[in-house]
């Protein structure tokens, strides 16, 4: 299963073909992004093998150079990867999917390649493939947040903030 409805929250066991869709995500975008970019890279639980994620693909670009990156934007949006403003301060938030269902497929987020986001994306993924434990514990965390806020995915989100953190500092993440 990929998608899921704007706004929800819905946990899926891990899918080996999350993996052959990101791969194939990640070989449509380097085109459309095209040197703007250094990297690109399946990131967010559903890279992580272990647990159960929501069905949303998250893809991390390391931007080169922000306002080049939103030059392209009708390129991207040509292609189905439309522009949702800033995730947060600095980073840019595309999404993929479905839109008259109003579902989400994929959130494209593009980082600075050398800020703190584009690190911490790919630490929080390689920490918790490397620690089962705690991978685990971070899976438990979701599934409660899941069957309390199904339908408020922005309560969801801020649950896990503190434990998001506190990976990131076992796992070195500098600031």
């Amino acid at each position: 299963m990929l998608g899921l409805k704007r706004g929800t929250v819905t946990l899926c066991p891990h899918e080996i073909e999350w993996e052959r869709i990101a791969a194939e995500t990640i070989g449509m975008l380097r085109p459309l992004f095209g040197d703007t970019v250094s990297a690109i890279e399946h990131v967010g639980s559903t890279s992580i093998r272990t647990i159960c994620a929501k069905p949303i693909l998250d893809i991390a670009c390391a931007a080169r150079d922000m306002e080049a990156v939103r030059a392209r934007i009708p390129i991207l949006e040509e292609a189905g990867v439309f522009f949702r403003g800033e995730d947060h301060p600095g980073e840019f938030l595309f999404v993929m999917g479905d839109f008259d269902a109003d579902t989400r497929t994929h959130h494209i987020h593009v980082c600075p390649e050398d800020g703190a986001d584009w690190r911490n994306y790919r630490l929080f993924r390689d920490y918790l493939n490397a620690h089962p434990e705690r991978a685990a514990a971070y899976e438990a965390l979701k599934k409660d947040l899941a069957g309390r806020y199904a339908d408020d995915r922005g309560s969801y989100t801020s649950g896990k903030q503190a434990f998001i953190a506190e990976i990131l500092r076992e796992a070195g993440a500098v600031s």
